[in-house]
């Protein structure tokens, strides 16, 4: 891969405002700006990708540090890139290891001097291998007690990528919240078999919807589509979609990537090793995730036990069940 297809065809630092993470203080400039790059297997666009997009500008723009990245890597381009970007000098590299991660984990081993940390259903490795999950199954929970309460067919629909533990927790943690207001609600699955796939996932939602699902949770960027198609509700994952659907989406399970990327350049900073599980810093209660909801279009009383529910999580006295077996 070409240092020129390995900088992105896209401008690096974009301006903008830090996400709405509670308590967010920002690090400390160092010295000199650390050198990170981040290598996205999805266009910076998808859902996911685009919550780590946004933090790694944010604190290129606040200063902390250098950023470069890549978009749209295979998995086959993967390990090569993480190999070109250590060999580039960059101090931490950002990004996922879901297709790759016995390979990701190789490349961690051949460059000790470089942190990597990357989304993963496994485990760290090393001193300098950490991983991180995507941890707003809190906020999916809470969405999904105000679908429970809003649904007049009695069904609900998920629509996901692939059935990986993150994927499966936070479409449990949905199902659930749906359960625990409305017992006797029905609950469709359908995975699209990839990560970005709009118009796959708006064929899923269609499906549900023709199975009587009036309200459709988008795990994947798509899904809104179907629901604004055949005029339903529908909630977000990872970002707010509410502005590009504003009478389609009415909650949305927010994850802000920052309080993670936050420990990981601090544990470079000190030269501290990054081998662990960066995962409970994207929890409600770490300011990691929350849930954005238009207020009025959910009943009153839902509304109230959402917020009495949430403020419970927040506090530690309540835990989102974290289920991660394939739902069915």
């Amino acid at each position: 891969m070409t240092k020129d297809i390995l900088i992105s065809r896209r401008t690096v630092i974009a301006s903008g405002i830090a996400l709405g993470v509670s308590g967010f203080v920002p690090l400390a400039r160092a010295a000199a700006p650390l050198k990170v790059a981040g290598i996205h297997a999805s266009p910076v666009e998808n859902a996911w990708n685009s919550c780590l997009h946004k933090a790694l500008q944010d604190a290129a723009k606040e200063g902390v540090i250098e950023y470069v990245f890549s978009e749209g890597v295979s998995g086959t381009d993967y390990p090569r890139a993480m190999r070109e970007y250590a060999e580039q000098g960059n101090k931490l590299i950002i990004g996922e290891a879901y297709a790759v991660e016995k390979e990701a984990r190789q490349v961690a081993a051949d460059y000790p001097d470089t942190a990597f940390v990357l989304g993963s259903s496994g485990e760290q490795a090393g001193d300098n291998f950490g991983v991180f999950g995507t941890w707003n199954h809190d906020g999916a929970y809470l969405a999904g007690m105000l679908a429970g309460k809003m649904t007049k067919s009695n069904v609900v629909g998920s629509v996901g990528a692939i059935p990986i533990p993150e994927v499966n927790m936070l479409i449990n943690a949905f199902a659930a919240g749906v359960k625990a207001v409305n017992p006797d609600a029905k609950h469709l699955v359908s995975f699209i078999g990839t990560f970005f796939d709009p118009p796959k996932a708006r064929e899923a939602g269609l499906a549900q919807i023709d199975a009587g699902a009036d309200i459709l949770f988008g795990e994947r960027i798509g899904t809104a589509d179907a629901a604004r198609e055949r005029g339903i509700k529908s909630v977000g994952s990872l970002i707010d979609y509410t502005p590009r659907y504003p009478d389609t989406v009415f909650a949305n399970a927010m994850w802000y990537f920052r309080p993670i990327l936050n420990a990981a350049i601090a544990d470079v900073a000190a030269g501290k090793p990054v081998g662990r599980n960066y995962t409970s810093y994207g929890l409600m209660k770490e300011g990691g995730s929350d849930i954005v909801f238009v207020k009025g279009v959910a009943p009153a009383d839902a509304e109230a036990a959402m917020e009495a529910k949430r403020a419970e999580i927040k506090a530690g006295t309540f835990e989102v069940p974290k289920m991660v077996d394939e739902p069915k």
